[in-house]
């Protein structure tokens, strides 16, 4: 075997080493669904900022907070439905992401305040998202939507 063909061929059998479990697998997929429901439901949130500000003309921070609101709820519905597949009841996943969703929404303010104070509203709410961002996701695995075989 060449020095080559045998590189290629130790990398694919580290692939299939237990290290690279299919916990690991199913937890990347959900993640990446994760990230798409956040994307869009980030989309409805700044679509909703945008107007609240630009139209009605309503105080940026209570724009923020109210589209942060909004985008909460369509956001529990397609993770529910889409990422986490209702593998917990509404019952108990619902008044967990009432919690974080509640936690969000202190996290949001304070940072789209702190940072409207020098940037444009848009920047404002982009540095807040980006800070709840692997607190919701770790928050919503391990917590909300916690099953059993993801418990890593």
């Amino acid at each position: 075997m060449r020095p080559h063909e045998q590189s290629r061929d130790q990398s694919s059998s580290d692939r299939e080493k237990p290290g690279w479990s299919l916990a690991a697998a199913k937890l990347i997929s959900r993640a990446g669904r994760f990230a798409l429901v956040g994307g869009i439901a980030t989309a409805f949130q700044y679509g909703l900022l945008v107007a609240m500000i630009e139209v009605l003309g309503m105080f940026a921070v209570l724009a923020s907070a109210l589209s942060f609101c909004c985008s909460a709820l369509a956001n529990y519905l397609l993770n529910y439905y889409l990422t986490f597949q209702g593998g917990v009841r509404h019952r108990r996943a619902l008044p967990r992401f009432a919690l974080v969703a509640a936690l969000g929404l202190v996290i949001n303010t304070l940072c789209f305040s702190l940072v409207l104070a020098v940037a444009p509203y848009l920047l404002a709410q982009v540095v807040a998202t980006l800070v709840t961002l692997v607190v919701n996701f770790l928050l919503h695995h391990f917590w909300i939507y916690r099953e059993p075989e993801w418990n890593l």
